[in-house]
């Protein structure tokens, strides 16, 4: 009996083949249109866009604020959601947190009893308020089953409205420093990286966020296994409510003033931010890293475009086409997956 064993009859064996996470491509779109505004910066006003550390910093500054709502949106989108109240909820949180964060013996306060509180309380007044608007969209949808993009449609609507309604459509201001120094320096970014982190980590190491990705990829295959969908999208809602009323916060500190203008469109940069950050639309794909790359994406191309004195409407041509490129390529992947 011939013991000889050929090669061609060994099993074969499979090689694992080495594949980069979604975020480096998204990366190296980030480097590469950052290079491309370097180039331009050049040969249209000799000058360095990169090497530019006021822009930079400003730029910086405007993609925490962003930020902040886009990693809330960003687990509502992975659970198979929407939210478009974020920006209005920003408004609405600011004007609220800022009217109990105003000095002693300010003839126009808000609360001319209440100036000088401790900064947590208006700090958490802000929060409340985000907490409550998105427990509100996240309840209606569950319990109503109510479409998610109807629902956080009108809560946009009724926010901006409460926020104008709250003090008659004038601006809050004369705030106390301890308010103010949540929005100085690089304090809204520190803020901003530490949330995404958390929730980073919440995401991709925790039962809860293993559930959010359980909804989004199908919610009934999550309800068979045990998973409790209307209390986990209710959750998620809710955070991103706070994390809205946190951005009011900031925003409000760092612009030493509450407006009720204040957020208009951020619900559709945080919506573009994940997004571009490989979040895919229909739910179940997303990660908090990635969104970060796509808010500094947002924030490049935005502060390219100032630099270069390039007309602002063609600022928001641009985000509109990326967005669409980003689906598409969203669906492409799908496909070749599938």
């Amino acid at each position: 009996m011939n013991q000889t064993t050929t090669v061609a009859s060994l099993p074969a064996t499979k090689k694992r083949k080495f594949k980069l996470p979604q975020e480096f491509s998204i990366l190296l779109v980030l480097i590469g249109i950052a290079l491309i505004f370097e180039v331009l910066g050049w040969v249209k006003r000799d000058q360095s866009f990169l090497y530019n550390p006021q822009g930079l910093l400003i730029m910086i500054l405007q993609v925490s604020e962003i930020g902040l709502i886009a990693v809330g949106v960003t687990m509502i989108i992975i659970a198979g959601g929407i939210d478009l109240a974020s920006g209005s909820v920003v408004a609405l949180s600011a004007m609220v947190a800022s009217s109990f964060a105003q000095v002693v013996g300010y003839d126009r306060a808000i609360f001319p009893s209440l100036g000088g509180l401790p900064v947590i309380i208006p700090v958490l007044m802000g929060l409340l308020i985000g907490a409550i608007t998105g427990f509100i969209n996240g309840a209606v949808i569950v319990k109503m089953r109510v479409p998610a993009f109807i629902v956080t449609l009108g809560m946009m609507v009724s926010a901006r409205g409460l926020a104008r309604y709250y003090t008659g459509g004038q601006p809050v201001s004369m705030f106390t420093d301890d308010y103010l120094w949540i929005g100085s320096g690089s304090n809204p970014v520190i803020i901003f990286l530490a949330v995404a982190l958390f929730f980073h980590i919440v995401l991709r190491y925790t039962r809860f966020g293993k559930s959010i990705y359980a909804i989004g990829g199908n919610v009934q295959a999550a309800r068979v296994s045990g998973i409790n969908v209307g209390k986990n999208l209710i959750a998620v809602y809710t955070i991103a409510g706070v994390l809205s009323g946190l951005a009011g916060v900031v925003v409000s500190a760092r612009a030493q003033t509450g407006q009720s203008g204040m957020g208009m469109g951020y619900e559709l940069d945080a919506i573009a931010a994940a997004v571009i950050g490989g979040t895919s639309l229909a739910g179940g794909v997303g990660r908090i890293t990635g969104t970060v790359i796509g808010a500094l994406i947002l924030g490049v191309i935005s502060s390219g475009f100032t630099f270069l004195g390039i007309d602002s409407y063609l600022q928001e041509i641009v985000k509109g086409l990326i967005i669409v490129i980003a689906v598409v390529a969203d669906q492409f992947r799908k496909k070749r997956a599938s």
